[in-house]
């Protein structure tokens, strides 16, 4: 994983919550930890990862703290813990 998406990954578990962390970051670290994307109807994607399942929203520009808690909950139950598994 390089460091921009090493960046993208903390930034999703920074506090405060962030409102500016593009959807296509996310897109693209969730490919990096090895995750299967798949484009739903209704404007939602898909995502498996480890053997977790999530559905998510899929916003145009930027997700919503919402948003982030969500992914970030999905990311942690997969097993994957950014400071011990891809420190900065």
């Amino acid at each position: 994983m390089n460091h921009k998406h090493r960046k993208a990954l903390h930034a999703l578990f920074a506090h405060p919550v962030s409102a500016n962390i593009s959807t296509r970051s996310v897109e693209s670290v969730l490919r990096e930890l090895g995750s299967e994307i798949e484009q739903r109807h209704g404007g939602r994607m898909g995502v498996k990862l480890n053997g977790h399942f999530a559905e998510f929203s899929h916003p145009a520009h930027s997700l919503q703290p919402v948003q982030v808690r969500q992914m970030c909950k999905f990311i942690t139950e997969a097993g994957i813990d950014p400071q011990r598994d891809y420190p900065l």
